[in-house]
This record gives structure tokens, C-alpha cells and sequence, in this order.
């Protein structure tokens, strides 16, 4: 159905064009970019790690743009995302999580990290007008809607290395960064960042792999939001062969840390290694108990379910994204060897008669793989996390107690047929 259209008298249609007229230029989305003063300042915005979310523990960057004679002073971040998005977490661990570009006031900005009590650093950077009119024209192109998504990668392309990109695309001259101080990692930047916050350190390095462990170089370092102004702060544009600028012409901070709303986390005394220790004095405790035969319990077993269950789920995840994900530095990943999902396929068959044989190889094989694995730990060429060691020498200690005991049974079987045998054949 066609939506009617009013008559309108002469000069109401006048006053109808003219008001139509005024909300198209007006409009922000159709008014098109606004001509900088040459007095505008560009600027790097840095905020210090939040404590209330996993994503935010590595800090933040983003631009701004300021020109008071125009009224421009937006901040443009690379660090949208729609976590409520349907499949987030699927697409995330797929490694295909789009973020976006989004724009907003920079009060908006200053009153969103001063809640979390965050601190913020800003950068002027030291761009001729030129220079600042078109990165201003590509970030205000970049945040249109069909722009604006990008496919985020943790280590290659995220809210810190966008920005510097855009930087150096628009800058005439070639800036250079001094190296920094130490040979580190992805790795090591990582743990640097969760070096308060154990459990998520060890995740994380349950699931990436040797990859991560490569020394890299300044550049690669500006993943992290703190390396990245630490390098501009240092940098210099090049612009001929006697001209040489520094990136940043001043820097300032913004706001201050609150410690009381974003502090140091308490020292969680339940570390990964006092968790994996626990488990390995839990699996001495029942081998024992299952080899002295002090009483029949179903208690082994159903524990052997549940530690090779978890193992198994653990590895399930480890070589879906080894097979299956885009995600960065995840292949190779020495963590397979011990947390392999062979263990989930292998947990129902604990509680089959007939398969225990299969059982018996089962054991055999991971005994074997664990032992190799525990002795050849330091020549791994992955640094692997402490509490690697005691979590697979649980698995160690059950398998070789499970090897143990169906050795043991069969050589009383086979004694006991025989005895059989010979009184048969005795006629008794």
C-alpha cells in the first residue's frame, strides 16, 4: 500500500523545501565532513587497564580529534563489539568476531573511564594541518556504517594496532620507532598484562601455542595499548633527509587511576599450581588406597571420570582451535599432549566390562606420552605454564596405578586357571 502524500498550498510547500532543505544539512550523516582549523589537534587517547572485565585488563586506545572553531571533539575507538550478538562466543572462538569503529563525544568518553576509575593519557600528536584533515576524513569515512566492521585479532589487528595504522597511512614522512629495552613475546606481554590474575594467565596459555612464544619485534609490541604510547612517545617522523619531527608534540594526563574503584586485585592465594598440586595429592591419595585394596569402592573410578572427563573437554577446546579457528599463534600447541581429547572418548569406557582391554591400551599409550612428556619438559620448544607438571602427573599416577592393577588381575587369572587346570587334570 502507497503511503498518501498531503496537499500542501504553494507557499506552505516553499516553507516544507526550505525546512527539508535546512534537516539535510544539518543532518550529521549527510553533511559530510567538516574543514578543520589549521588550530586543530589530533590526539592518542590511552586508558590503563580496568579490572571489570577480561577484555579491558590490557588497557585501551583510541583518537581524538578536537577543533573548538568548528566544534569538533570526537573520539574514535576500534573498540565496539556486541557481546550479546547471537553466537558471540562461537564466532569468538572461531576467530571471527567482528568489532567496529565507533564515534562519540569526547565527555562521553572522559565520563566512561572516570566511572571505572581509569586512568587516560592523551598524545598530541605533531601533524601538519594537512596531515590532520586526512586522517580526520578517513576515520570520519571509516565509521560510516558500511565501514565500519572489522575482523578483530587479538594479536594482529585490534583496538591499539588500528589507530597506529591510521597514523602512519596519513602521516607524510616515515616514523620511526626505537627498540625497546628487552627481547619479549607475545607471550611475555600477556603475562605481563595478567601478572595479578593467575587463572586467566593459565588459560590463556593452555590455548595458544609456540607460535607466541617468538621474539618480536617494537612494532608487533603496539598490540598492547601501553606499548603502543610508550613507542610514540618515543617516535620521530622522518621527513626528508634533514627533517626529522618528534610523533608527539605533548603529552597529558587526562585522568588519574582511582585505586579505590580500580585497584590491584587481592592475592588469590588458590593459584593454578596450588590447584594442580591438590589434584596430584588427590590422585597419590586414591592410587593407594586402590592398591592396598583397603575397601572396594567405586570411588576410582568414578574419579578417573571426572579428571579424564575435564582433560578430555580441555583438549576438545585446544584442538578446536589448532583445526578449526582463525584465532592467532594456536598451532602447534604442545598443551595437546597432556590435555588430549582422546581422554572424553575414553571415560565411558571405564565403566564397560567387556572393553577393558581397550581401556588397557588406552593407559598404556598416555603413560607412555606423559612419560616422554614430563622428562623432555624443559626442551619443549613452547614455554609451557608451572602447573603443567603436577596436572599431568596426576594424570601420570592414574594411568600407571590403572596399568598396575589390570597387570596385576591378569596374573592372578592366569594363575588361577592354571591351578584349575592341573587339579583337573589330577581328577580332583
Amino acid at each position: 500500500m502507497k503511503r498518501a502524500v498531503p496537499f500542501l498550498y504553494p507557499g506552505k510547500r516553499i516553507l516544507f523545501l526550505i525546512l527539508t532543505l535546512c534537516l539535510l544539512l544539518l543532518s550529521p550523516s549527510l553533511k559530510g565532513e567538516v574543514q578543520l582549523n589549521d588550530s586543530a589537534t589530533v590526539s592518542l587517547l590511552t586508558a590503563s587497564p580496568w579490572n571489570g572485565a577480561v577484555y579491558a585488563l590490557f588497557g585501551h586506545t583510541a583518537i581524538r580529534v578536537q577543533d573548538d572553531s568548528t566544534g569538533v571533539d570526537a573520539v574514535y575507538n576500534y573498540g565496539f563489539f556486541d557481546s550479546s550478538k547471537p553466537g558471540f562466543i562461537y564466532d569468538f572462538v572461531r576467530g571471527r568476531t567482528d568489532y567496529i569503529l565507533g564515534v562519540t563525544s569526547f565527555q562521553a568518553f572522559l565520563d566512561e573511564y572516570s566511572d571505572r576509575g581509569q586512568q587516560v593519557i592523551a598524545q598530541q600528536l605533531n601533524l601538519s594541518p594537512e596531515e590532520k584533515q586526512q586522517l580526520y576524513r578517513a576515520l570520519y569515512e571509516n565509521a560510516l556504517p558500511e565501514n565500519r566492521e572489522y575482523r578483530y585479532n587479538y594479536f594482529y589487528d585490534n583496538c591499539a594496532t588500528r589507530p597506529r595504522d591510521m597514523v602512519e597511512r596519513y602521516t607524510a614522512g616515515v616514523i620511526h620507532y626505537p627498540p625497546t629495552a628487552k627481547d619479549q613475546s607475545y607471550r611475555d606481554l600477556v603475562h605481563e598484562s595478567l601478572v595479578h590474575y593467575p587463572w586467566y594467565s593459565f588459560g590463556i596459555d593452555l590455548l595458544i601455542g609456540t607460535e607466541a612464544d617468538s621474539t618480536i619485534g617494537v612494532r608487533e609490541k603496539m598490540f598492547m595499548p601501553s606499548y603502543l604510547m610508550d613507542s610514540f612517545e618515543k617516535a620521530t617522523i622522518r621527513k626528508n633527509d634533514t627533517l626529522t619531527l618528534s610523533l608527539v608534540e605533548q603529552s597529558e594526563l587526562i585522568l588519574t587511576q582511582d585505586h579505590g574503584r580500580n585497584g590491584i586485585p587481592p592475592k588469590d592465594l588458590f593459584t593454578p599450581v596450588v590447584a594442580a598440586i591438590l589434584l596430584l595429592l588427590a590422585s597419590l591419595m586414591i592410587s593407594l588406597l586402590q592398591a592396598v585394596k583397603l575397601k572396594k569402592s567405586r570411588l576410582p573410578g568414578l574419579y578417573d571420570s571426572f579428571l579424564y572427563g575435564i582433560i578430555g573437554l580441555g583438549g576438545v577446546i585446544i584442538f578446536f582451535l589448532m583445526y578449526f579457528s582463525s584465532q592467532p599463534a594456536t598451532n602447534p600447541n604442545w598443551n595437546l599432549v597432556w590435555m588430549n581429547p582422546v581422554a572424553l572418548l575414553a571415560v565411558p569406557f571405564f565403566w564397560v566390562n567387556s572393553a577393558q582391554r581397550a581401556v588397557y591400551s588406552y593407559h598404556f599409550i598416555t603413560f607412555a606420552l606423559l612419560t616422554l612428556f614430563l622428562l623432555g619438559w624443559v626442551f619443549i620448544p613452547q614455554q609451557l605454564p608451572l602447573a603443567t607438571i603436577p596436572f599431568s602427573m596426576s594424570l601420570w599416577v592414574r594411568s600407571a596405578t590403572n596399568l598396575f592393577l589390570f597387570r596385576k588381575k591378569k596374573i592372578k587369572n592366569r594363575r588361577f586357571t592354571s591351578s584349575r587346570e592341573m587339579k583337573a587334570a589330577w581328577g580332583q
